[in-house]
């Protein structure tokens, strides 16, 4: 009993997950937020970017490489990392969709700059959400028997795929026990960015159509009006 115990320990700590591509999200999108231009406050912006920063190096400490120690207070700290860069990064978007519409900024490039940044950390944040709230959180998902998990947010392809040809049932979730990373969260983020929808990967439950819908239609009013001040600047 120990001793399988302890091949499935070892087993769990082979498979799980890669810290690297959160990593690089969670901090990329700190520095895209905390570089926008002047007109954003300084201040709110500074003490969002130390606040996110103190709360996300615990937990790279906790799991420096891969993501294979989880306590109750580290799944709440990895879960409100999210959601404050998703909160700011709102805030910044309101902002941005006002000095878009009222053109109170002199400096074009500038703004369209600025709009760059918040899309790309809307990526970045909105990847991190579904990555933590997707079946229990990306520890539960490599760690716990798929008939322990909680009820999927999301059906990726992979969750389908056991029945097509050889070559591609391989990588199926049945096939090959796949579960998601932190980069297929990020792929179908942007791609619902872009597409303001729903497209190889679909939202299962009521919070993950909630914040898709939010996302993409954020996207769709932030590109609208980013090719409109585009079209008014090539105009001039």
């Amino acid at each position: 009993m120990a001793s399988g115990r302890a091949a499935a320990n070892e087993d769990f700590r082979a498979q799980a997950e890669h810290r690297w591509p959160v990593a690089v999200g969670i901090l990329g999108a700190i520095v895209l937020y905390l570089l926008l231009p002047s007109d954003f406050n300084v201040t709110v912006r500074v003490v969002v970017a130390a606040l996110a920063l103190a709360m996300f190096v615990p937990l790279l400490l906790l799991n420096p490489h891969r993501l294979n120690r989880e306590a109750r207070w580290s799944r709440r700290l990895s879960i409100a990392v999210s959601f404050v860069l998703l909160v700011a990064n709102q805030a910044a978007f309101a902002q941005l969709i006002v000095e878009l519409v009222t053109g109170s900024r002199a400096d074009g490039p500038s703004i369209l700059l600025a709009a760059v940044q918040v899309w790309v950390t809307n990526v970045a944040v909105f990847a991190a959400v579904y990555w933590e709230m997707d079946r229990g959180g990306p520890i539960a998902r490599r760690r716990d028997a798929r008939e322990r998990l909680p009820a999927a947010d999301f059906r990726f392809p992979q969750d389908e795929d056991h029945d097509a040809i050889d070559e591609v049932a391989k990588r199926s979730s049945k096939t090959a026990d796949w579960m998601p990373g932190y980069l297929d969260y990020v792929y179908f983020s942007a791609s619902n960015s872009m597409a303001f929808s729903a497209t190889d990967t679909m939202p299962l439950s009521h919070r993950a159509k909630l914040l898709m819908l939010a996302q993409s239609f954020g996207g769709f009013v932030l590109l609208s009006l980013v090719i409109a001040r585009s079209v008014s600047l090539i105009g001039s």
